[in-house]
């Protein structure tokens, strides 16, 4: 079944996005901005972008779609979850493993684990995705926080967007990088000759990187990053536009490089406030064996 809302603008003016998640507070805003993104919004008879600014007296009609039947089967994975309580949850992924169902990876994702273990999760943004606030590739690894309900979900969605939720990841690239930190802000956008690859380009979502230098070997270099803004495959662009693509990257690395367990990029700190108890939380991962291990062979050479 189709739903139909209306709502008349009498008071507040802003971000249609924020207005709606006001008339709406037990829908997290990343559903309503999906929402908006398919063109399900129209204010005055017109559909409007997410950033639409209201205006005193605006008519709002949103249609919301019937909701598809959640058909994510849920699966006996193990998980590593670093914590855990009635809003939220803190998994560690490892390398290999999908977030969310998609076509090709409809099996052994975080999400078909998640349903088996927990009780209860957000909507999310699509219906193969509850509970996903944020991703990282398949060949990451590290931390991830995950909603049980709508309205952790908005708050933690809400920390995104205003780049106020910590995260500091671990990347060997190639090359040696000669001096101590660097900030990359490029645009990225899609690629035109393949859809799934993303490129700096002029005229793309805005995108800042930081990064130290943490060692330097022979031919690579071990750096530690933080996101200000989180961009599909943000950083694997980023390295590899300034000259050090992430190693063993598989779609924007070199054909000669470390194979054999993913790309070396671990997602090894997170931190945010609390939806419910404001309490800020903060939760470090140690790198993998395997990257751990190359890099006490790489000191040897």
């Amino acid at each position: 079944m189709i739903d139909e809302l209306e709502f008349k603008i009498d008071l507040q003016s802003g971000r249609i996005d924020k207005i709606l998640a006001d008339f709406m507070p037990k829908t997290s805003r990343s559903q309503i901005q999906a929402w908006i993104k398919g063109g399900n919004l129209s204010v005055n008879g017109e559909v409007v972008k997410a950033n639409y600014k209201v205006q005193l007296g605006d008519t709002l009609k949103l249609t919301i779609p019937e909701a598809e039947k959640i058909n994510v089967t849920p699966e006996n994975i193990p998980l590593d979850i670093v914590f855990e309580d009635d809003d939220l949850l803190v998994v560690n992924k490892p390398t290999g493993m999908v977030v969310h169902p998609s076509k090709g990876h409809l099996t052994g994702t975080l999400v078909n684990g998640l349903l088996y273990h927990v009780n209860t999760l957000s909507e999310g943004t699509a219906y193969v995705r509850p509970g996903i606030v944020h991703r990282i590739d398949m060949d990451t690894s590290g931390l991830l926080v995950v909603a049980k309900t709508n309205e952790a979900h908005q708050k933690l969605a809400e920390q995104l967007e205003n780049h106020t939720m910590e995260r500091e990841y671990y990347a060997l690239v190639h090359g040696v990088i000669s001096h101590e930190d660097g900030t990359i802000d490029a645009p990225i956008a899609r690629m035109h000759i393949d859809r799934k690859k993303r490129t700096v380009a002029e005229g793309g979502k805005h995108a800042i990187t930081h990064f130290e230098v943490v060692e330097r070997f022979k031919n690579y270099t071990l750096v530690k990053l933080n996101l200000e803004t989180g961009r599909t495959h943000q950083i694997r662009v980023h390295m590899k536009y300034i000259g050090h693509p992430v190693v063993g990257d598989p779609m924007y690395g070199p054909s000669e490089t470390i194979t054999g367990f993913g790309q070396f990029l671990h997602a090894a700190t997170l931190g945010f406030v609390h939806p419910t108890t404001k309490e800020t939380m903060h939760f470090e991962a140690p790198l993998p064996d395997y990257f751990a291990d190359k890099l006490a062979e790489l000191r040897k050479i």
